[in-house]
Order: C-alpha cells, then structure tokens, then sequence
C-alpha cells in the first residue's frame, strides 16, 4: 500500500511514524470524534448529531450544511475538520492484517499502549483453514482497537484483510494473503471482516471497526524485473477475471458484509482499476450492493495520473474516479483537484455528496457522530484489554493451528523432551524477533523466539550460521560442530522482508545464499534428528532437503507472530499435534524460469507449454502441493451418505431439451431444490489427539476450460486418539459445482462430476 511517495524505503517511512508523531501520541489521550454535545449544548439541534434519526436522514442533514470546499476535504483519508458544526479532523488509514499495526497514519504506540497482540502472517493463519479461528482472530484485533481508540492512539477504519489470489510463488505480498484459493480466500476474508466489524450489541447496521477489502482487483505483481504495480496493466481474460480473481471481493461485500473496498495501483485490460465504472459503480456498487466506501490504495489516483499517463489533465483524474465510483482517496489528490474538475464542467456537486455520504455513512455506522464514546458500547475498553493473557495465547494458538509438517521420518518427531539432553539450534531465522511478524506489523506484546521457545523444554546450544538471511558466507565449521555432539537438531532457515515484501518480489524459489550448503553440511554429521523449519511467506524448491534422508523432519511455519517461537516448540515436542495444511503450491524452480510474472493466465496452454498457475490448474511438477501437511496421527475417511445422481428442473420449451448441451446457465431460480447432503465419517487411527481438515473437492467434466479440481468445502475437526466423527457438507449444485465459461458466466457442466475426500472419490452425475 505504500505510494510511491514512501517508495525510497520503509526505514523513512517508519521514521516518519515514530519520530515525527511522538508529541501527537503523548498529547492525544481521548479519541475523536463529532457532536460532543456535552462540551457544545449547540450541536444537539443538528440533525446529524440526533442518534433516534436512521443513518441515511443523519448523513443528508450533513451534507447539505456543509460548503463545497468543505465537502472536497472529506475526500481524503486525512480529513478536514469543520469546527462550526463540531466536526474534529480524521484520519482513516489505519492498518491491522494480523494485529493493530503502526503502518499507516491513523495508529500509534506510546507508554499507554506500548504494544498490541501480533499474530501471525496470514499465510499461516489461512493454513489452519479454520473458519472460526478467522473470525476469532478479527474479534480480538477489533477489541484491541477500540481500546486503542478510547485512548487516542487509533482510528475506526482498518484496511485490512488482503484477500488478493497468491498467484505467483515469487509474489512478494503472497504472505499477507489467504493463499492461492479463491474459496480458502473467500471464507478467510468474510470470517475475518466478520470479526472486525461485528457488533457486540447484535446491531447488524452498526460497526464494531470498519474493515476494508483489498487491492481490487487481479493485483498480485509488486516489483519483478523492471515490471512495478504502478505501470502493470494485468491481461486479464473474463473467464480468470470471474473464477480466481473476483470471487473473494464478492464474497467480502456479500458474505463479510464488509465496509469498504479498496482499488489497486495496477490496470486490468488497460483500464486503472480506480477509475473503472465496470469494476467499482458497476459491480462493486450496483451488483454485490456495498453497504460502505470505495478507497483508492495510497496515491493511486495520483499514480494513474503521473505514471501510467491516463487522463490529460489532473482535473480528469478527478472527474474520472469519483464519477466511476471511488469515494475516498488515499493521498491528496483529490483534495487539490477536485474543485477545478467542478469549475471545469467534469462533475457536479451531487458526485461529491454522493461520494461523501457513503464516507459519512460509515462513521455513522461506528458512532463517530454519536457523542462521547466513553458512554458508548465499547466506552470501558482501555489499556487494560489490549495484550491481554487470553488474547496472547490466542497467538500462540493460531501459529500452532497453521503450522505445516511436510516432511516426517519415523522416529523424528516429535521429539521428546525427557530423552533429549541437549539440542542444537541453528539458523539465521533461529533467534529472530521481528521477522516473526512479517509486514503490515505492529509493536507485539512481547516475542518468544525459536530459540527462546525451544530452551523452554530442554538444553540447547546455538549458532546462527550465517549472518543475514542472504547467507552469502554459511560458518558450517561451528554449526557442524554443535549438531555432532546433540541429541537432535533444528534448523531454522528461510526468508524474512529483506527477500520478500512489498515492492520486492522473488527472482527464484531457491533458499538464499549458502543455506543449502548449511542444511546439508549440517545433516551429514548431526548425531541424531535434523528437523528443517522454513520461516517465509512464499514457498522454496527444497528438493535436495526432501529427498536427504539426513533431514528427518521438515516444517513450513510462515511468519508465526510474536509467539511463533512458543508455538513451534509446542509442535516440535509434541504438546501439539501439527494440523496445518498448505494454501499455496510449492513449485520446482525450473517453474519460474519458463514463466513470467506478468503472465495472468491461470489456465494451461498447451501449444507454448505454458503449465498454468495454482493446484486448479498447473499441470506440471510440485514440491508439494496445496492442501499437504502431515499429522503424528493417521486419519481414514468413508462415506457414509452421497448421491449417485442430481437433476436441475429445466422449463419444457428449453433448448437443452431438444439439443445436447454440455452445460447450462446457473440461475439461482433453477437450483433451489438442487442442494444435496454428503456425510463422512472420519476416524483417528493413532492414539494422538489431534485436529484434522477434511477437504471436499470437486473435478468438473471437461467442458468450459474447467479446473482439474477445486475445493467446494472444508471442515476442521478434532478427534481423539482413535476416535471419529461424522463430517457433513451441504452441497449447491450451482453455487459449488458450477464453472465459469469463456465470457466469464457461470455454468453447472452436465456429465460426471468426481468428487474427492482424501483418497476417496465419488462419482456424481448431473443432469436434466
């Protein structure tokens, strides 16, 4: 999200946060907000500020008071303040991808909150794929917020979650996302939003904070040779455009019910996403029906301006944005042109109203214009909830919950920590706090390192064998000679954002520098267990560890958040059994060499011998594939109950009854009766308790270009050693089953459809 003002690098930008707004931290200790009707008696004939109207009369008496300039300086995310009707200034960019964050302007940390819950890295949340632990997270990260509010220290509207599809393994953003699948998204980015936004009161109109949907859309390439977000035009076909890319943003607004929507930096089909009335009045607005504002991502509209040269003049741009939809700019831009593109002839002041009333709207919504908060819902949080013992283990839980284990030889882990006296810990990522956290951070509570977490349990000795994660010269000398004399060892190896972030994406898959050469020279002469922890968003091509059969064992963590260091010692000893399971591919480095980032086709094309991108649809060689993960137990599936055959009522004089159709439209009218149940019984057939993902996917005829699979549901249960459950999925045939065509519609493929749960497939026949 950073503009390219900030683009000379994150240290000034986070110098900016910290040196620049300490006097504001210490000065400010009660939020903001209008109408404060106990200081100025006055304010309470407006209409805006009387709580008994409906939100829409209180935005229009606001509106019509205030003057044209006053109107242009609610545009922007630092907006203005209009002290005759007690309206404080505002600042709507606040963060919080996995935690209240210092990114952004709206946010802070001081000696009355030094530090908020950090969890971890959405990469690795997503790969718990538990629904509730999505929406339990938001909870918590809102209630810190509000806190965090009541004290002056933050604002009510976040910009998170970031649920753009992890296209591309080099994507140096992929570790703020869910991952790779658009339904893994979809139901990360509603439960999440849920959790951020839902009123405790039950209110279904009123916002705990406002979260915001983001980049809108097919934006997933920040920086990759020579190629930036800010001139990338993504060739997008209507059919990728439909499947991968829009349903988690559809979802947002109609399962999430999500206030805000912000639009990318980049162009679709030649148009920048901030300025196209398709994407933001057409379908955002008009068809998924938002009930909130449209934000452009920071300095876009300035972006699409100066950069990519879009309109002629900055009055244009202006014209251009507001009239397509978007309602609040993030940057200045419209604060500097928008009076000139009215004074022009390019818009009339109702664009503005109707642009402002949708901003308005939303502070109604969250009680900014309600008076004092202190009398409100949340009017007793305060320091005393943020960072709280629950929330910290909440941390620690959902790090536990995503952790993957790839790779497991018998007799390695888990570990035991009566037997192992002495472990060596070693790795550039072994001792690290900060990277834990990943981007879009915020100060933690506290961290509890890899080495930390593991010193819990048992005796270590430690070298971090290179210097920096770029590892261009391994010490394997002192490392080899700690691992020769352990019982066991650990490796803790990967990235951190000096190889992956923001504005920096990946070259290769390969593990930086010399870690190989560390990993390897390591293994052959460890007394016992080598257990390989990678810590990153993206994944590697490690086929030399996978197939060393020295390196026993190997974890993927992501970046695990300020408990990361507890949570995979839980694992590593066993007081939690591994239940994690990939959102994303894991692709051989030949991969990369043949396609290029800005290749937007997720479907294969064999005449060039281009794989295609993502489980759906790659047709070439994994390292692992989405969905692995391993448990210390073992886990059968049986089906208990499943049709055989679903019909779709068709009216008498259709085509497809005189002709022979391969698919048919899919109207949710014709599939209201054609919703159909599947039970499983799942069975632990080890003696250790743990938690299991059953995954229900679906592979389509071939008809339409249509996936080779795709996940339709998913369930997390736990089980006891040997025990078992039943598992039940409610199947739509149009909503699950349902593929979209070559012009972008969806379409239920008559025909065998199979469906998988693990080893087991069931064949289902559709027809009329």
């Amino acid at each position: 999200m950073n503009s390219p003002v900030f683009a000379m690098g994150v240290s000034v930008f986070l110098c900016f946060i910290f040196c620049f707004t300490s006097v504001r931290v210490l000065a400010q200790t009660s939020p903001v907000f209008a109408c404060d009707v106990q200081s100025n008696p006055n304010l309470s004939s407006f209409g805006f500020c009387n709580t008994t109207l409906g939100v829409n009369d209180r935005v229009s008496d606001l509106v019509k008071r205030l003057t044209l300039q006053e109107k242009i300086g609610f545009l922007v995310n630092a907006a203005g303040s209009v002290n005759r009707l007690g309206i404080p200034k505002y600042e709507w960019w606040s963060e919080a991808l996995h935690g209240v964050s210092y990114v952004g302007p709206g946010t802070h940390f001081s000696s009355v909150v030094p530090g908020a819950t950090s969890f971890p890295q959405v990469i690795l949340t997503a790969a718990s794929f538990n629904a509730s632990l999505f929406e339990a997270i938001g909870k918590v990260v809102s209630t810190e917020a509000r806190a965090m509010y009541n004290v002056g220290l933050a604002g009510l509207t976040y910009w998170s979650p970031n649920i753009n599809i992890f296209r591309d393994p080099r994507w140096g953003r992929g570790q703020e996302t869910p991952g790779e699948d658009p339904l893994l998204s979809s139901k990360y980015g509603a439960g999440y939003v849920k959790g951020l936004q839902q009123s405790d009161d039950g209110n279904p109109n009123a916002l705990k904070v406002a979260a915001c949907c983001k980049h809108y859309t097919a934006y997933d390439l920040d920086n990759w040779k020579g190629t930036d977000r800010y001139h990338f035009n993504a060739v997008v076909t209507k059919q990728d455009l439909d499947d991968t890319f829009q349903p988690p943003f559809k979802s947002c607004v109609l399962d999430g019910n999500v206030a805000s929507v912000m639009c990318s930096y980049n162009q679709v089909n030649g148009k920048p996403t901030c300025a196209d009335p398709d994407l933001l009045a057409g379908i955002i607005r008009s068809e998924w029906k938002l009930n909130g504002y449209i934000v452009s991502d920071c300095d876009s509209v300035d972006v699409l301006y100066n950069q990519q040269h879009y309109t002629k003049t900055p009055e244009e741009a202006a014209a251009k944005t507001i009239l397509a939809g978007l309602d609040l700019n993030c940057g200045s831009f419209l604060g500097q042109h928008t009076e000139a593109a009215v004074k022009g002839g390019l818009l009339v002041e109702s664009d503005i109203d109707k642009a402002i009333s949708n901003n308005f709207a939303t502070l109604m919504r969250l009680g900014f214009f309600d008076g004092d908060p202190s009398k409100g819902l949340y009017g007793k949080l305060g320091p005393k909830d943020v960072c709280t013992q629950e929330n910290q283990e909440l941390a620690r839980e959902a790090a536990r919950q995503g952790i993957v284990l790839l790779k497991n030889t018998k007799g390695s882990l888990p570990l035991s920590p009566t037997t192992i006296k002495t472990l060596a810990v070693i790795g550039p990522n072994a001792n690290v706090t900060k990277t834990m956290i990943g981007n879009y951070e915020g100060t933690p509570c506290k961290y509890t390192t890899p080495l930390q977490g593991l010193t819990a349990s048992v005796a270590t000795t430690f070298q971090p064998g290179c210097s920096n994660l770029a590892c261009s010269s391994a010490d394997v000398d002192n490392a080899k000679n700690i691992a020769a004399s352990a019982d066991a060892t650990v490796l803790v190896m990967g990235a951190d954002q000096s190889i992956e972030r923001e504005s920096l994406d990946r070259n290769d898959l390969l593990l930086p520098g010399q870690q190989p050469l560390l990993i390897t020279e390591v293994a052959k002469v460890a007394k016992g267990p080598v257990i390989l922890i990678i810590m990153s968003g993206g994944g590697f091509d490690i086929t030399f560890a996978k197939n060393d059969s020295k390196v026993t064992s190997i974890l993927w963590v992501g970046y695990p958040g300020e408990a990361g260091g507890a949570a995979i010692a839980d694992v590593i000893f066993g007081y939690y059994n591994p239940s994690g399971r990939l959102p994303m591919t894991w692709y051989p480095q030949s991969y990369v060499d043949k396609v290029p980032m800005t290749n937007m086709n997720m479907r294969p094309d064999p005449a060039n011998g281009y794989p295609g991108r993502t489980y759906r649809f790659y047709t070439g060689d994994t390292i692992y594939s989405f969905g692995d993960g391993l448990s210390y137990s073992t886990f059968n599936h049986q089906l208990v109950k499943a049709p055989k055959l679903a019909s779709i009522p068709l009216e008498e004089d259709h085509v497809c009854r005189s002709s022979d159709c391969k698919s048919i439209d899919a109207f949710e009218q014709r599939c209201q009766n054609s919703i159909f149940d599947i039970h499983m019984k799942v069975q632990n057939t080890g003696l250790i308790s743990g938690s299991h993902t059953v995954f229900l996917f679906s592979s389509p005829p071939s008809v339409h270009n249509s996936p080779q699979k795709h996940l339709i549901s998913f369930e997390k249960v736990f089980l006891s050693g040997k025990g078992e459950a039943m598992v039940r999925f409610k199947v739509d045939v149009c909503k699950d089953l349902s593929v979209s065509d070559e012009v972008g519609s969806r379409k239920v493929a008559l025909g065998e459809h199979v469906l998988h749960v693990g080893t087991l497939k069931h064949s289902l026949t559709i027809r009329i």
